[in-house]
């Protein structure tokens, strides 16, 4: 069983890191806060059994290619053996893949009753710098297939939309897949984040200043400009406007990373698209994993949002 205990003695044996632990939400990880008796803070990822070694080796890498890069991403703490990461085995022989990262200080994007100005740009631009970063690295593990991809957007709409709870929203997202196609032969690849929602974006409230891009789980070699789509669809959540929340936060990126032509002309597309799929995502994992309530823990505003989003031009 992977629990707090168990983190604790992975910790220990491992890590060298004598902390208690403190299990933190995720959508497929099993993610703890360890505080060491001296203070220090780290976060222990234990890895879904069934994501690929590839893969987690992909997010390693590209933390590790980051480090040297940008500030505001997590640092990997290697095993007491130098390892990035680390196979243990648990009483009941289970086998899994462990890292350790450092915890970065800061409240989730998502907490925060408003949104300045300057947060946003600062968003926009830690976003812009981490992509254009990226834009040099890659690895075999981060090309998959992975039913978060954009890329995938339309597959995901047919296969979940017909479980989607809600009558209305059902037939809203349902009768916009015609209105979500792309001319995807012409934007930009490389390897991506994936997944800057709102919780998963740590900012400094005093500074007023994002501080943190946490969890690379969904990391994944997709359409360039789907970092900032994928923000934007958060960010909107409950604004009356949502071109005019989501301006600061376009121009912040485009001084790190000027957009083409065909990356404008397809942003406001992947940011319906990324919000329509979150639904039927979130209907079908719901329908399986009941007692988890991270996974809906943007519904009720992207219940709210969406229909207004997608009668917007």
């Amino acid at each position: 069983m992977v629990d707090s205990i168990f983190a604790q003695a992975i910790a220990e044996k491992y890590f060298g890191i004598q902390a208690g632990a403190e299990v933190l939400p995720s959508e497929r990880d099993y993610n703890f806060r360890l505080t060491s008796v001296s203070g220090e803070q780290f976060v222990l990822k234990v890895a879904n059994v069934f994501e690929p070694p590839e893969v987690l080796e992909a997010q390693t890498a590209a933390l590790t290619y980051l480090e040297t890069q940008v500030s505001f991403c997590p640092r990997i703490v290697p095993s007491s053996s130098g390892a990035a990461l680390t196979e243990v085995r648990s009483a009941n022989g289970a086998t899994y893949l462990v890292r350790v990262v450092r915890y970065i200080p800061g409240v989730p994007l998502g907490t925060l009753e408003s949104h300045s100005p300057r947060l946003l740009r600062d968003l926009g631009r830690k976003l812009g710098r981490l992509d254009r970063v990226l834009l040099d690295f890659d690895h075999p593990g981060a090309h998959r297939e992975f039913y978060w991809d954009l890329a995938n957007g339309s597959r995901i709409l047919e296969e979940y939309g017909p479980q989607i709870k809600t009558d209305r929203l059902r037939e809203v997202v349902l009768g916009c897949r015609e209105h979500l196609s792309l001319p995807v032969a012409k934007l930009r690849r490389s390897v991506i984040h994936g997944d800057a929602n709102d919780y998963n974006v740590l900012v400094d409230q005093e500074h007023d200043e994002v501080v943190g891009l946490i969890d690379f789980g969904d990391m994944i070699y997709s359409y360039t400009v789907g970092d900032l789509a994928v923000a934007i669809a958060y960010v909107v959540l409950g604004k009356p406007d949502a071109k005019a929340a989501a301006a600061p936060v376009i121009e912040g990126y485009v001084e790190e990373l000027p957009l083409t032509k065909n990356e404008l002309d397809a942003l406001w597309t992947l940011v319906r698209l990324r919000l329509c799929m979150s639904v039927c995502i979130a209907a079908h994992q719901q329908a399986q994993q009941p007692e988890n309530d991270y996974l809906g823990i943007s519904q009720k505003l992207i219940a709210e949002t969406l229909p207004r989003l997608l009668a917007t031009e």
